[in-house]
């Protein structure tokens, strides 16, 4: 039977790739290695688990010891590498943590992969692949025209961009070095269920439906390219399946939309789903729409200015484009946290309380 691990399979895109490879990938056993943090929940996981295919190992990336397990125990024949610090404003917060996980973690999952293949010999090495995934934030931020090419240089602004960078990095060179199977992608920004509530989408969503203001980062002017999480999923076992070892692929959403965009657009899929005007509450405070919500807060420190993805290195040799449309995807991540308000209240009950981060407090 072939093994597929997918590192950080708690997590919000991970989750979302372990349905993907149960819809795809046969009678393959599927390991989901992950340290559940704050968010990564085995609540994401429920259905998945009920799944014989499934088995849960919870340990850490950048636990040598674990990771030499791992690879022993269940000798894998593909590594899908999603295990990551991922939010820009906690990375201003604490960095530390994001150098463990993201440099070192991916460094100890390299060397157990280097190991695992030299025991396994010819035919191990013939079999085996490493897909690591990672951000459109490594190349920085765009001016008002272009997009990222898999060529673009690196220029990371933060803590998280430049640990991701370091990353890439040691999967490129373990190929080269090594003669590691690897792969690599970038993707842009991820939207769709089961996101953890500190990001854009869901945190919005949520403090709308409670009345509470709706941050919005400067003038909300930021620019990114919004990718459906399922599209993402697929690129990613398509890149897994038909990519060329040593390759690098940009998976994007073909959809720009400032910050300011985004939360309009959620508040008026919202309306429909379920009108402010119907909550007593909101004509008590002389509102009339979720709209009246929207607080402009401090910009965050270095913010980047947009990112855009150019993806037809992907489309061209692997067959993948986006199918969702930001309108159509957005609607079904609404009607999904509306469906699954206890699975916020678990995942963030001790964890979150959707306060502001990012605001330079020291931590380790």
């Amino acid at each position: 039977m072939k093994t597929i691990v997918v590192t950080g399979g708690a997590g919000f895109i991970g989750s979302n790739l372990v349905d993907h490879l149960l819809e795809k990938s046969g009678n393959s056993r599927i390991v989901v290695f992950d340290k559940l943090t704050y968010a990564g929940s085995k609540e994401s996981l429920k259905e998945a688990l009920s799944d014989r295919r499934v088995r849960f190992v919870k340990g850490d990336i950048a636990d040598p010891g674990a990771v030499e397990r791992l690879y022993r125990t269940y000798r894998p024949t593909q590594v899908y590498n999603l295990a990551a610090e991922s939010h820009v404003d906690r990375s201003i917060d604490g960095p530390w943590y994001f150098v463990r996980t993201n440099l070192e973690g991916t460094f100890r999952l390299l060397e157990g992969a280097r190991r695992h293949l030299a025991q396994g010999g010819p035919s191990a090495r013939r079999d085996f692949r490493f897909l690591h995934v990672s951000t459109d934030e490594v190349f920085g931020s765009l001016g008002p025209r272009g997009r990222f090419t898999e060529g673009t240089p690196y220029a990371p602004n933060s803590p998280y961009s430049a640990t991701k960078a370091g990353a890439d990095h040691l999967v490129r060179a373990y190929g080269e070095t090594f003669g590691v199977p690897v792969l690599l992608t970038n993707c842009s920004n991820n939207y769709g269920p089961r996101q953890f509530p500190e990001k854009l989408i869901p945190l919005v969503l949520l403090n709308a439906m409670e009345g509470k203001s709706l941050p919005v980062y400067g003038k909300g002017a930021n620019v990114r390219d919004w990718l459906y999480v399922a599209d993402h999923c697929e690129g990613l076992v398509k890149a897994m399946g038909k990519g060329k070892l040593g390759g690098r692929y940009n998976l994007g959403g073909n959809c720009e939309l400032t910050n300011l965009q985004v939360v309009h657009s959620l508040c008026d899929v919202l309306e429909g789903e379920l009108p402010a005007a119907r909550n007593p509450d909101f004509a008590r405070r002389g509102l009339r729409r979720y709209r009246d919500l929207i607080r402009f807060v401090k910009d965050r420190p270095g913010h980047d200015l947009r990112y855009a993805m150019d993806f037809s290195r992907a489309k061209r040799e692997l067959g993948w484009v986006p199918k969702h449309r930001f309108r159509e995807g957005l609607r079904e991540t609404v009607k999904w946290y509306l469906g699954n308000l206890d699975w916020c209240g678990r995942v963030q009950a001790g964890n979150y309380g959707r306060q502001r981060l990012g605001l330079g407090k020291a931590s380790r």
